[in-house]
């Protein structure tokens, strides 16, 4: 084998080299992280200080909340930064832990978007036994789990990756750190760390994705069984801002990562809209379609004003 200069940092080629429309990315950018920022907080605020709100379903959703602040501000604060300089790198390890980051709050979406499925099922097909059922300690525990799953899955990620070599090639046609985008970077074998990720990506987001799927089966078999209209109208609403949530996050990143690096405008459009655009739309989804959330804005706003 012939002898390689070993990388210390990679090229980051971001959305666009036109420094006009870096400008205007820049500013699309900087309002979508403050918007995500604002209405993820609010949210959160809300959930914490209204009384009515302290149930199973917005434990959860504070729960999101929280992960939507940590999964935007993985990426686009770098995202910014390279908008803005001429050098547009990243450090190797500052890369890897990007890569890691990316994963391990990716990977908690998955689950609590798993949870509150399972808690929009028992709400439906045991109401009666829904406070018994979703007590303070299970909501707690599936918390915990998602996180911990998460994290393990990404540790396990990463360490395997962190046994690639990269030679020459520094240029990442990306906006940020992701594994399938290090793979064509690479001068040693990734079959390793390939088959992980396959299988990670399999076990860990399509097994959620089924769980979902299987909840909402039940769920929509029970909602079909109940003879009064408004019933039916209200436990469908009930679902339907966690459904479009699934929607965003699963369908961008499904087509992300089942997608071969090439390099494509398309790689990076799916990722702006699981890791940028989807923490800003869960707190408008949930505000929006719910009742419950927007009259605890409006008690909270009467109280400060």
């Amino acid at each position: 084998m012939r002898n390689h200069s070993v990388v210390s940092e990679f090229i980051l080629l971001g959305l666009s080299a036109d420094p006009q429309v870096q400008a205007l990315l820049f500013v699309l950018f900087l309002v979508i992280y403050l918007l995500t920022l604002m209405g993820n907080l609010m949210l959160l605020l809300v959930i914490r200080v209204d009384s009515r709100l302290h149930i199973p379903m917005y434990f959860f959703l504070g729960q999101l909340s929280f992960l939507d602040l940590c999964h935007s501000s993985v990426t686009v604060p770098k995202l910014l930064e390279n908008l803005l300089s001429e050098k547009k790198t990243i450090s190797v390890e500052g890369c890897m832990a990007q890569v890691f980051f990316v994963f391990a709050t990716g990977g908690t979406e998955s689950c609590l978007l798993t949870a509150m499925a399972y808690d929009r099922y028992v709400a439906i097909s045991s109401p009666l036994l829904y406070g018994q059922v979703m007590n303070r300690q299970r909501c707690v525990g599936l918390a915990w789990a998602s996180w911990g799953l998460a994290f393990l899955d990404g540790l396990i990620n990463i360490l395997v990756a962190l046994s690639l070599d990269f030679c020459e090639a520094q240029t990442i046609h990306h906006f940020s750190c992701e594994l399938p985008s290090l793979y064509p970077l690479s001068c040693s074998d990734v079959t390793t760390s390939f088959i992980t990720l396959l299988c990670s990506s399999f076990l860990h987001f399509f097994g959620n994705f089924l769980l979902i799927f299987f909840s909402y089966v039940r769920i929509l078999s029970t909602i079909l069984a109940i003879n009064s209209t408004t019933g039916r109208s209200k436990a469908f609403s009930t679902c339907s801002s966690h459904v479009i949530a699934v929607c965003f996050f699963y369908g961008s990143g499904f087509l992300r990562y089942l997608m071969p690096p090439s390099g494509s405008p398309l790689e990076a459009v799916f990722s702006v809209q699981y890791s940028v655009v989807t923490p800003m739309l869960n707190p408008l989804i949930y505000s929006l379609k719910n009742r419950e959330v927007k009259a605890g804005v409006r008690r909270m706003l009467r109280k400060c004003f």
